[in-house]
């Protein structure tokens, strides 16, 4: 049974969704019963009435940061270019939504893409292509996850290990500053020191860390997650020290972490769903402060967890005792700032 709202009208800017159409793809997957897999599975397609299903479920969101993923490239562009394509679709979807048929609420109302950063100084072509498809085209993500089991992240996550220390990378990573871009970063908890050597080596880059770090508690880290908690935490608290690091609280949904380590759409209260997440939520807005963290829904994949509205139902409860303006700046006014969208709070 759908839960009660917590706070209807508290805005929220949701800074990290997700839009495709795997369908032709799912098929191909060789790992079905990956939970990664499964979790992809419950939405093959999302994209814009999905998207605005889920945004209008109770919740007050007023606007949101499309996070790339991979889809909708341009065919039959140089792969260096492809990804352009995925920039000029979504650039359609926030045209659609600001249109005003379907009210207030600003869908994609900022995009971040993705350049392959390992083509070095030439990744600033891909840059500027990207800028020229849409006027809301803040930066790029370049995911490193890796993990030396193979079973943590399956057959559709290809990076290699140490890619943030790679020097061709990094001379890729140099061209977002030359054009005020951000960067978003997804990589595993092992991987941590990674992306605090990175921050400190580009000290003036904005750089936003995905999924509070993505602690494992699967494969062979089911189990584990107690007992490298206190490693989470001191890592968490390094990069919290670079003031150019900005952090996502979620991603605890997805199967990777095992908060829920059962799914999909687990069915679990946002009450179950708090308790669970308390420890790494409430750690990130210790060690970064409100004005450096801001939620996420991270949907559709965090849809293995829970319901779009009881995960916004989970995070609130989280947030009880904040003030008003703390609250302000963890659902909205961080990611307003980060990702240049002061304009949607008047």
């Amino acid at each position: 049974m759908p839960e009660e709202i917590l706070e209807p009208d508290l805005p929220i800017i949701d800074p990290h969704h997700h839009l495709w159409d795997l369908r032709p793809l799912m098929a191909a997957f060789p790992e079905p019963h990956h939970p990664f897999i499964a979790a992809v599975a419950l939405s093959p397609y999302y994209t814009f009435n999905e998207l605005h299903a889920d945004a209008v479920s109770g919740h007050n969101v007023i606007g949101t940061v499309f996070m790339e993923c991979g889809a909708f490239y341009r065919a039959g562009a140089e792969d260096a270019f492809k990804t352009v394509g995925e920039v000029e679709y979504v650039n359609g979807v926030a045209a659609q939504s600001a249109s005003g048929i379907y009210g207030n609420i600003r869908l994609c109302d900022a995009i971040i893409g993705h350049a392959d950063l390992r083509l070095g100084a030439r990744a600033g072509e891909v840059l500027d292509a990207l800028m020229a498809a849409s006027p809301r085209f803040k930066g790029i993500r370049h995911a490193a996850a890796w993990d030396a089991d193979p079973d943590v992240l399956g057959a559709p996550f290809h990076a290699p290990a140490g890619l943030y220390l790679d020097p061709t990378f990094r001379e890729g990573f140099a061209e977002l500053g030359k054009r005020g871009l951000t960067f978003d970063a997804w990589l595993l908890e092992p991987q941590l020191d990674d992306l605090l050597s990175l921050a400190r080596a580009f000290p003036d880059q904005p750089i936003c860390l995905d999924h509070c770090g993505t602690p494992l508690g699967m494969a062979s880290y089911h189990g584990k997650l107690h007992a490298r908690f206190d490693t989470w935490r001191a890592r968490m608290q390094e990069i919290a020290s670079c003031p150019n690091v900005t952090v996502k609280l979620g991603g605890l949904a997805m199967s990777f972490a095992g908060m829920p380590d059962h799914g999909p759409a687990a069915g679990l209260s946002s009450e179950v769903l708090a308790a669970m997440w308390r420890p790494y939520i409430e750690t990130c807005i210790e060690a970064f402060g409100p004005d450096r963290a801001m939620f996420e829904s991270n949907y559709p994949v965090d849809k293995w967890g829970a319901s779009y509205a009881t995960l916004w139902n989970a995070f609130k409860h989280l947030t009880l005792g904040a003030s008003a303006q703390e609250k302000r700046a963890l659902y909205a006014g961080t990611a307003a700032r980060f990702y240049g969208m002061e304009h949607l709070l008047g």
